[in-house]
């Protein structure tokens, strides 16, 4: 069912889907991973003491390498915060209003408006240490509590000035009871990226707009389920119950 409803919007605005989902990817809104290799040729020293000693010695090469690692993972953080998240949460909100017949690219610089970036800014990062901390206990309770809190950017979408803690507490509450199904709902879309690297790996990018709207129809549901539960009110989460069809 989500599927289906999620096709039937990429049927409109597909490419404008896969803009935003690249830079979904881009802001680091996106799990992927990469690896990157190094191969040994004739140019390169064979002996890994002469491979040290271009660097000065091992000591030195060492101590280089550390703080080139530390000020990239600081650069990559900055720009998580303070760009990535916003980004995310934008590019959320165009999906989100996409599966509500709403189909404009504006929506994707939502969360820079001056008067919500901070309050979004603050939520996110909060719900990234959160999981972070959760993923220091062990892998499993990291990815349990990665679906617990997945629906906080979709909250934001709707009202950036919740509050980080609010915001937190109705994801859990929207996900409860769900986590399997929608662990189920990722691996479900595992055959389309497998067919899409055959293709030169391009053609795994080009299933992300549909995997990104199908999850907008999922907070859709889970928001509207929320709705009916009393977890959450339509002033809340600044709706009008008369637009709601969901």
């Amino acid at each position: 069912m989500l599927k289906t409803r999620a096709k039937a919007v990429l049927k409109l605005c597909y490419w404008k889907a896969l803009l935003i989902s690249l830079v979904l990817i881009i802001a680091g809104g996106d799990s992927n991973s990469g690896n990157i290799s190094w191969r040994a040729s004739s140019d390169h020293p064979r002996n890994p003491g002469d491979f040290f000693n271009i660097f000065g010695g091992e000591a030195h090469f060492f101590y280089n390498a550390v703080i080139i690692m530390i000020v990239v993972i600081l650069v990559f953080l900055a720009y998580r915060i303070f760009i990535g998240y916003s980004l995310e949460v934008g590019g959320r909100r165009f999906f989100k209003r996409a599966a509500e017949n709403d189909i404009e690219t504006r929506h994707m610089g939502y969360a820079f408006g001056r008067d919500r970036y901070m309050s979004i800014v603050k939520t996110m990062f909060y719900k990234g240490v959160l999981n972070f901390l959760w993923y220091l206990l062990l892998i499993i309770p990291g990815i349990v509590k990665g679906y617990a809190y997945s629906m906080v950017p979709y909250i934001l979408t709707d009202n950036p000035d919740i509050g980080r803690e609010r915001a937190v507490e109705l994801s859990m509450q929207m996900t409860d009871g769900h986590k399997f199904n929608m662990w189920i709902l990722d691996w479900s879309f595992l055959g389309w990226y497998l067919l899409g690297l055959l293709l030169l790996v391009v053609g795994a990018v080009l299933v992300k707009p549909y995997e990104n709207a199908t999850k907008a129809e999922l907070y859709l549901v889970l928001r509207q389920n929320a709705l009916e539960n009393g977890f959450c009110s339509y002033e809340e989460l600044q709706l009008d119950p008369a637009l709601q069809t969901v």
